[in-house]
């Protein structure tokens, strides 16, 4: 009886282990690694969903805290554009390989900085409703052209004009409209000043190194921060292997993040 007891045992533990194995296979190992870059007012908090169906699929995924947002600490005062992109480029200097680099909203500027001083560092860029700008371009500058977004009545510059605001009573509105309940008390929640200077700083950008690296446009129709005309206008004026659409509001990798995250894995196959 207890050879039989064992026995049964023995034959349960296999079975198990079997199933277990065959319904949860390791992720195939891929060549390049994902960064990720949040936009203003936001911080690498955004990206949790699409940086966690990246790493399942097998990619190795670092989403950049960007100097003064999220949980970082560093003062506002000093900061540049360049703050930004150096902070970026540490995170891709710690790869073995290239990268794909994406950037949403405010995120697009510092990815299009980045990629003029590490071009041969980066395989491709993808911009998720970001800014794209020309040479000698500002956030501002750009975002001036936008007839369609809501934010400009919405912001508020601090007394000593070191950073910008948006009005709480706007920012679901103007961010994420389409997002969960859930969603929507996380924007509300890790909400920060932004930094005014590197809104207004011009990025230097040549064809030689920011016209050498391949990229990406994902469209979101539905947003309030970027208007899809605006998204339009910078996708015609840049040269764009492939664009992507999502009717999605401006956060789409917190209300769409199983979309975002599908794309970039498409992205990342295309040769």
């Amino acid at each position: 009886m207890k050879t039989i007891i064992t026995s049964l045992a023995i034959l349960l533990t296999m079975a198990f282990t079997s199933c277990n194995s065959e319904s949860s296979p390791a992720p195939e190992k891929k060549a390049e690694t994902v960064v990720l870059v949040h936009g203003a007012w936001q911080g690498a908090f955004t990206w949790k969903i699409v940086k966690s169906n990246l790493e399942k699929k097998g990619f190795t995924v670092v989403a950049v805290e960007l100097p003064a947002h999220g949980d970082d600490t560093t003062p506002v005062a000093g900061l540049t554009l360049d703050s930004y992109s150096a902070k970026v480029i540490s995170a891709i200097e710690a790869q073995p390989s290239k990268v794909i680099l994406v950037g949403h909203s405010l995120g697009g500027m510092v990815i299009s900085a980045v990629a003029e001083k590490v071009p041969a560092k980066i395989a491709k860029l993808v911009y998720l409703a970001a800014f794209l700008p020309q040479n000698q371009q500002s956030l501002f500058e750009i975002s001036g052209a936008d007839k369609q977004t809501l934010l400009p009545k919405a912001l508020e510059v601090s007394a000593d004009q070191s950073t910008i605001s948006v009005k709480s009573d706007s920012l679901i509105n103007i961010f994420c409209q389409d997002g969960s309940a859930e969603i929507k008390q996380l924007i509300l929640s890790k909400n920060r000043t932004e930094p005014l200077l590197p809104l207004t700083n011009k990025v230097t950008l040549t064809d030689a190194n920011f016209g050498s690296v391949t990229k990406f446009y994902i469209r979101t129709i539905n947003d309030h921060a970027i208007g899809i005309n605006l998204q339009d206008q910078m996708i015609k004026t840049t040269t764009i292997k492939k664009v992507y659409s999502l009717t999605a509001g401006h956060t789409a990798h917190l209300s769409q993040p199983n979309e975002v995250s599908a794309i970039i894995e498409e992205i990342a196959a295309i040769k």
